[in-house]
C-alpha cells in the first residue's frame, strides 16, 4: 500500500543559470527545459534557466483515498486557472511529480498540488491505473521509526554490530530495501539497517511549484550568489595575508555575533531537509550553520565533522552567541548547531522538528568552535 503523507516542506534547488534572450511569445504547455520567469503577465514572456528542482508532496491522504495523477512531460507542465490555453499560469507540475485530480473538465483535469490549484490538460497527465503502477516506479521511500528506540545495523541482520539508537517518530530516506530490512540514511555520512517491523514505509512523490514560490526562488538564489562571490573575495584576501586565521577577526566582535544570531533566528520553523542548504525551503543542520555564516561573508566547511575541525575551539564555559556546538553519537561529530545565548542553540534538528531552538545541553555537547574572534 502506498502512504503519501506529509513529512517536510522542503524544495532543493540546483545552481541558475541563465540562458538565451527574452522575447515575447506564449508559453507553452509543455516547455523542454528550464524555468520560465513570468514577472509582469504570467502568461507572456519567457527566459531560460537550467535548474534541478525536487520537492515533498504535501499531503495526508492514503494514495487509495486519492485520485493521483503524474506529470507525463519531459520537463514540466503549467498548471492554468481555468480550462483553456489562455489562462492565467498558476504554477508547474514537473516531471515524476503528482498532483490530486478533483474533477474533469472536457479535455481538462482539475488538480491540486501543494499550493496550486488549477487546469491541467489531460493528455499531458498519467491517471488512473497507469498512475497507480507509475508511483511504484517513481518518489521517495520514507521510514518512520515507531517502537521508542531502535537499532540501526551495520548489515541486514540481528547478528550484525549496531551503530546507533533512532527514537520513536524519526524519519529517514530509504537508499535500500530488503525482504525485512531497509537500508536508511542517518546523517550526512551514516547508513544503516532497520527491521521493517519497527518502521512504518511510505512513498512520498515531488509537488507543484506556484509562480510565487517560483519567483521567491529566483530571488534567494542571486542573493546566494552575491553571499558567494562575496565569500570567495573574503577567502581569497585571506589567503594573501598568511597572518589571518581562518576565523573571522572584528573590532566590532559583538555586533557581528548580534548579526549572526538575529539573522539565524530568522529562519525558525522551517523544515529539515537531509543534504539541503536552504534557510527558507529545507537545510540539514551543518547546511544550515554554513548558510547562516554564509550571508555574513564567512566562509566555512559544509559538514559538521569539517565545521568542527576548523575555526578556534572554546571552552564550553567561555561560549558565547554566535559559536558553534557540536554533538557526538557513539564517538563520531554527527550535529552541529548555533549558540544564541542564555543557555539556548538553534539548529537545524531533525525532519520531524525542523529548524528550532532548543537547550544548548539537550544533548551533551562534545565541542564548541568559534569562528569569530
Amino acid at each position: 500500500m502506498v502512504s503519501v503523507r506529509k513529512i517536510a516542506a522542503c524544495l532543493l534547488v540546483g545552481t541558475l543559470t541563465f540562458a538565451g534572450q527574452t522575447g515575447i511569445a506564449k508559453a507553452a504547455e509543455t516547455p523542454v527545459a528550464g524555468i520560465d520567469l513570468l514577472l509582469s503577465d504570467l502568461d507572456l514572456g519567457s527566459q531560460s534557466v537550467n535548474t534541478g528542482i525536487q520537492t515533498v508532496l504535501l499531503s495526508t491522504t492514503k494514495a487509495q483515498d486519492t485520485n493521483l495523477a503524474f506529470a507525463k512531460v519531459n520537463n514540466y507542465v503549467n498548471i492554468r486557472s481555468k480550462a483553456s490555453e489562455d489562462s492565467k499560469i498558476l504554477g508547474k507540475l514537473y516531471k515524476e511529480n503528482a498532483a490530486t485530480i478533483l474533477k474533469k473538465v472536457g479535455g481538462w483535469y482539475q488538480v491540486k498540488s501543494g499550493a496550486v490549484t488549477g487546469y491541467i490538460k489531460s493528455n499531458y497527465l498519467i491517471t488512473g491505473k497507469k498512475a497507480e503502477e507509475y508511483s511504484e516506479t517513481v518518489g521517495t521511500t520514507i521510514a518512520t521509526v515507531n517502537t521508542t528506540t531502535l537499532k540501526v545495523r551495520e548489515k541486514a541482520s540481528e547478528n550484525s554490530s549496531v551503530l546507533t539508537l533512532v527514537p520513536i517518530g524519526d524519519e529517514y530516506k530509504v537508499t535500500k530495501e530488503k525482504e525485512d530490512w531497509v537500508r536508511i540514511l542517518i546523517d550526512e555520512s551514516t547508513s544503516g539497517y532497520v527491521s521493517k517491523d519497527f518502521v512504518e514505509l511510505n512513498k512520498v512523490y515531488g509537488e507543484a511549484i506556484s509562480i510565487k514560490e517560483e519567483q521567491a526562488i529566483l530571488v534567494a538564489q542571486a542573493a546566494n550568489s552575491r553571499s558567494t562571490s562575496k565569500a570567495k573575495t573574503s577567502e581569497s584576501a585571506q589567503k594573501s595575508n598568511e597572518t589571518k586565521s581562518l576565523s573571522v577577526s572584528s573590532s566590532n566582535d559583538s555586533s557581528v555575533r548580534e548579526k549572526l544570531v538575529d539573522y539565524a533566528r530568522r529562519f525558525e520553523g522551517n523544515p529539515y531537509v537531509w543534504g539541503g542548504t536552504s534557510l527558507t525551503r529545507g537545510a540539514d543542520c551543518s547546511g544550515y550553520t554554513q548558510s547562516v555564516f554564509d550571508d555574513l561573508g564567512i566562509n566555512i566547511p559544509r559538514t559538521s565533522r569539517e565545521q568542527a575541525a576548523s575555526g578556534r575551539r572554546v571552552s564550553m564555559d567561555d561560549i558565547q552567541p554566535g559559536d558553534l556546538i557540536f554533538y557526538q553519537r557513539n564517538g563520531r561529530i554527527n550535529h552541529v548547531a548555533l549558540y544564541i545565548g542564555n543557555g539556548k542553540v538553534i539548529g537545524a534538528k531533525s525532519r520531524s522538528e525542523g529548524i528550532r531552538i532548543t537547550d544548548y545541553n539537550y544533548r551533551t555537547p562534545y565541542k564548541a568552535v568559534s569562528y569569530i574572534n
